[in-house]
């Protein structure tokens, strides 16, 4: 819960002080004792209230107070709802070191699976793009309400090349921007072993998806000990271990979340969520109404306990 004008809830300091002045004034008489020889009488002409019912009307205004004085800050309530449109790009890294084999049965080959269990958690409205990038992008689909075309592109891709991060980025904020005319929701999701070492510098791309509110969301794959077992012909195995600080940059930088991912098993569980999460929003409602009502009402029920209590001996 959040409130528009949390200022108001200092008034909530003043109940402590009442509740302590209210005990203190209950107290204070027992130290005077009256001596008065009819009691007995009197007890049998008015009837005895029982102790919680003594305290009764205090205790509803006090909470009467409580509940008007969060309503005066115009409390807000979060909730998550479906999102009828929206646009996501999905960027995947296909690089050389993504033919790495410490993510059975590769980096890629999980990457690709994982992407479609992702496509397959999205609402049928949510419009999707795909970017498909070694050492430059080399497949790209703009978003478009039909899957299938952002399917082909992930189906599609083989590992080689450098890896240019920032590059793909960029060209995945540009369809943003032409598919999205009236400002949808629009997000970014980015799988990649994170090396990047061609093109401009995601984090430069990152600070301006901040500035167009379009969150980065990042999944380092690949475990630290990593190694490209046939680079080449003759060459020797090359350690290929996942930069998961860069991704966890990007992700920062752009208002995004970061996940790493070191088992297949790790990434689809990473995929699923992100595609539930990503069909929905997270909206504000204002329920200052629901807490003015009930201070209200707790007022009127403070009034007639009181009422009710008038006559009866303590």
């Amino acid at each position: 819960m959040s409130f528009a004008s949390p200022v108001w809830l200092l008034g909530l300091a003043v109940i402590p002080l009442v509740l302590l002045g209210y005990v203190w004034a209950r107290r204070r008489p027992q130290r005077y004792a009256v001596r008065f020889p009819a009691v007995s009488t009197l007890r049998a002409a008015v009837p005895a209230s029982r102790s919680w019912e003594r305290h009764l009307p205090a205790g509803l205004a006090l909470a009467a107070v409580a509940s008007l004085v969060l309503a005066l800050a115009r409390p807000h309530l979060a909730y998550s709802a479906p999102v009828n449109e929206g646009s996501i790009m999905l960027v995947t890294d296909h690089s050389g070191s993504m033919a790495a084999n410490d993510v059975a049965p590769s980096r890629l080959a999980a990457a690709v699976s994982a992407a479609n269990k992702f496509i397959d958690q999205l609402p049928s409205t949510i419009r999707l793009g795909a970017v498909a990038f070694s050492s430059s992008a080399d497949a790209v689909q703009a978003p478009v309400a039909n899957h299938a075309a952002a399917r082909s592109i992930i189906d599609a891709q083989s590992a080689n090349g450098g890896t240019d991060t920032g590059g793909a980025l960029e060209l995945a904020l540009q369809l943003l921007h032409g598919s999205t005319p009236h400002h949808p929701p629009s997000e970014i999701v980015l799988l990649s072993d994170g090396a990047a070492n061609a093109g401009p510098s995601p984090i430069t791309v990152s600070q301006e998806a901040k500035r167009d509110h379009i969150p980065i969301f990042t999944v380092a794959l690949g475990t630290p000990n990593g190694v490209l077992q046939n680079p080449g012909p003759f060459a020797a195995p090359v350690p290929v271990p996942p930069d998961p600080q860069l991704m966890r940059e990007i992700a920062s930088t752009s208002g995004g979340r970061a996940f790493n991912a070191q088992s297949s098993d790790e990434l689809s569980s990473i995929y699923q969520d992100l595609g539930s999460k990503l069909g929905s929003i997270t909206r504000h409602r204002e329920v200052t109404a629901v807490f003015a009502i009930a201070g209200l009402v707790l007022l009127a029920g403070a009034a007639g306990a009181s009422v009710r209590g008038w006559g009866r001996l303590a």
